[in-house]
């Protein structure tokens, strides 16, 4: 069974459930998790005259610091052992799709789990899709989630979501 679980996070809904189907995995196997934001700066933010990138960036790390600290207390929660990772893309070279791939090595994943927002049409076109890209370099399983699909079965973790909940 799995052993080295890579999941990819976002701060999305969608990535919020490919960490709970993570930790669920995880759980089963008594596998180690790594939670990955990749940090993505726009390479259109540096054709811009006289605007300095690092806001950018900065706000992006701002980002993938709060998602990675939310995931690490999820992981608490569910006695869950491992470490998030925060990783930039390099803008001429780079994509978040080898980001994964690169992180994916590095731990010697087992499988990856992530979510998929599953655009079509126009809108795949113009976002792109993170998910197909990566899907296509992939080299060990990769666990898809859609944002189309119910929560993963009740396992008594709470969920991503839940867990960041104000309780009422």
């Amino acid at each position: 069974m799995y052993q080295q679980i890579l999941v990819a996070v976002d701060g999305s809904e969608t990535s919020q459930r490919a960490l709970d189907t993570a930790l669920q995995l995880a759980r089963e196997a008594g596998a180690y998790v790594q939670p990955l934001f990749v940090v993505d700066v726009p390479i259109m933010a540096y054709d811009v005259p006289s605007y300095d990138p690092s806001y950018v960036r900065d706000a992006l790390l701002e980002e993938g610091k709060h998602v990675t600290e939310d995931a690490a207390a999820c992981m608490r929660r569910a006695g869950v052992a491992g470490a998030p990772r925060i990783l930039e893309a390099d803008p001429v070279a780079d994509d978040v799709a080898h980001c994964i791939q690169r992180a994916a090595a590095d731990l010697k994943a087992d499988v990856v789990v992530m979510g998929t927002h599953g655009r079509r049409g126009f809108r795949r076109m113009v976002l792109g899709s993170v998910a197909e890209s990566f899907l296509r370099i992939a080299q060990c399983p990769v666990l898809m989630i859609s944002a189309h699909c119910a929560q993963p079965a009740a396992s008594g973790i709470p969920s991503a979501s839940e867990a960041t909940k104000e309780p009422s």
